[in-house]
């Protein structure tokens, strides 16, 4: 008998809904009736809810080869959706390019470092393409985290392509505008982002 023929025979065992079965496992009713569908199975700790719920082991759920592979899609999962959250994380320090004092600024014989706001070094076009390029990896690092937290997968990879994309020509518009301090500090925000698309990709 599969795991979803368990299932179900053991809330009927008990006269319940799955509605009902949803409210003691704190659970949604669609998480039970994928369940039961066989269409999913739940995470390792609803399995083990389940079979506290209904004095059974977890044996008797589910084969340990299937224990096996399920704890090991959620680790895959898991080091996933830390990599997602670091990655949200790097762009919104991107925060960094904008307040922190590393444009120069020519003061009388002396040359001053400035945040983007006081930085009037460049044409005025250049500065706005700064503007344009941080506040786009930023609002790109909230939809990652955003994404992330609510469990959405649809769009989240068409996000991490933008990001990357966007951290690449912002390190070769740095370069090609002289800004030394700018550049070097977006280059290693991309190298951590490439890193955690290796663990990603590997998980």
């Amino acid at each position: 008998m599969e795991f979803n023929e368990k299932l179900q025979s053991l809330r009927k065992s008990r006269g319940m809904t799955q509605e009902e079965l949803a409210e003691s496992l704190y659970v949604s009713r669609t998480a039970v009736s994928k369940w039961e569908s066989g269409r999913g199975y739940p995470s390792i700790d609803s399995i083990r809810d389940i079979a506290a719920f209904f004095s059974v082991t977890i044996d008797d759920l589910l084969s340990s080869e299937k224990i096996l592979s399920l704890a090991e899609k959620e680790n895959r999962h898991n080091i996933q959706r830390i990599c997602n959250l670091l990655w949200g994380m790097v762009d919104l320090f991107t925060l960094m390019l904008i307040v922190l004092p590393l444009y120069p600024h020519p003061v009388g014989e002396h040359i001053a470092s400035v945040s983007l706001p006081a930085f009037s070094g460049l044409s005025a076009f250049s500065i706005a393409v700064y503007w344009v390029m941080y506040l786009a990896l930023m609002a790109a690092g909230a939809l990652k985290v955003i994404f992330t937290q609510l469990n959405i997968r649809r769009g989240e990879k068409a996000v991490s392509y933008c990001s990357m994309g966007l951290s690449v020509l912002t390190v070769l518009f740095l370069i090609l505008t002289r800004q030394a301090y700018g550049a070097a500090i977006m280059f290693v925000l991309l190298m951590v982002k490439g890193m955690l698309y290796l663990k990603y990709i590997r998980a």
